[in-house]
């Protein structure tokens, strides 16, 4: 396969404000937690380059690219290239002492990855910043066109997302791990907000679920809770018939397909819900865009990112942007 470059255009519609200051109160909220417990999350230079798959996508990529940009090489054993580029990029990770990580993913034994980024060949090397996958190359690209091309991803991450990279330090222990907050006490916090959203109480269900995550903010019962309390929220002084209404006579007015779209997913219709905001998102640009496009990442949490509805959708998402 002949290396083809891709464009970085995508960063466009990383960079839009709001996404930008999500990820940069992600990565000053990494580094807080680290100064709390006294660590400095350095890792050492092997830790740089991680095996990565599908269990495992969502915190070692997901999660760790509002840190540092996540380079991901997408090869397999067969594969002849990847054999000439797999090793170039792991020289480059440890050369570029924690300005990104590299995650190397087997295709043969990670097919549903493989379909979720849309691979054609490989290898095919692709990043995660702050959350969002962009194209970066296909085929065995010469060094200096690589080269290039990180610098690029790494400059994006630092001035649109305040992504600082990992420190990275020769002595340290074989298994250190960057520092984490431990988990507090949230069994009485959970409860209370479980009851305020059985009694329909929204707004106190949201506050409780923002008070776990501001001291734990990766709980995955406080994330998925808090995505529900909101979304039930909005929907609770909706008037069904006009919303829908407004919605198919107004196919390009945003707030009119998101409006319905948290309808279609109160009411079960995920993939109708999923569908109408991604073609938000092909219809628009900008601001407006944007705005679809987190609507629905919202939605997704609603719904669980192991869900293959979500997947499916993912996979849609990323068409339409890149």
């Amino acid at each position: 396969m002949q290396p083809r470059n891709m464009s970085m255009s995508g960063v466009v519609d990383l960079a839009a404000v709001k996404a930008a200051g999500e990820a940069k109160a992600k990565a000053e909220q990494a580094r807080a937690q680290a100064a709390r417990t006294g660590g400095t999350g350095a890792v050492t230079p092997a830790a740089l380059v991680i095996d990565v798959d599908e269990a495992g996508f969502e915190r070692d990529v997901l999660q760790r690219s509002a840190e540092v940009p996540v380079v991901i090489d997408f090869w397999a054993e067969w594969c002849e290239p990847c054999k000439q580029l797999g090793p170039l990029l792991e020289r480059l990770a440890v050369e570029y002492n924690g300005r990104f990580l590299l995650a190397k993913v087997d295709v043969d034994a990670n097919q549903m990855l493989m379909q979720q980024f849309g691979i054609q060949g490989i290898p095919a090397v692709f990043a995660v910043v702050a959350g969002q996958a962009l194209p970066l190359f296909q085929g065995a690209a010469p060094e200096a066109q690589i080269r290039e091309t990180l610098d690029q991803l790494i400059q994006v991450g630092e001035q649109r997302f305040g992504l600082t990279g990992i420190t990275v330090d020769p002595d340290a222990p074989a298994d250190a791990v960057p520092a984490e907050v431990p988990a507090g006490p949230y069994d009485a916090l959970l409860e209370a907000a479980a009851s305020a959203l059985d009694a329909n109480d929204f707004g106190g269900a949201v506050q409780a679920y923002k008070n776990v995550l501001t001291d734990d903010p990766g709980n995955p019962e406080a994330k998925l809770g808090l995505a529900q309390a909101e979304l039930l929220g909005r929907v609770q002084s909706m008037d069904p018939a006009a919303v829908r209404k407004e919605a198919a006579e107004k196919p390009d007015d945003v707030n009119a397909q998101i409006a319905a779209a948290d309808l279609d997913l109160v009411g079960g219709h995920v993939e109708d819900a999923f569908g109408r905001l991604v073609e938000a998102v092909r219809r628009t640009t900008g601001d407006e865009r944007n705005t679809a496009r987190l609507r629905l990442l919202e939605l997704f949490e609603v719904i669980g990112p192991e869900d293959p509805r979500v997947t499916a959708a993912r996979t849609a998402l990323a068409r339409v942007l890149f």
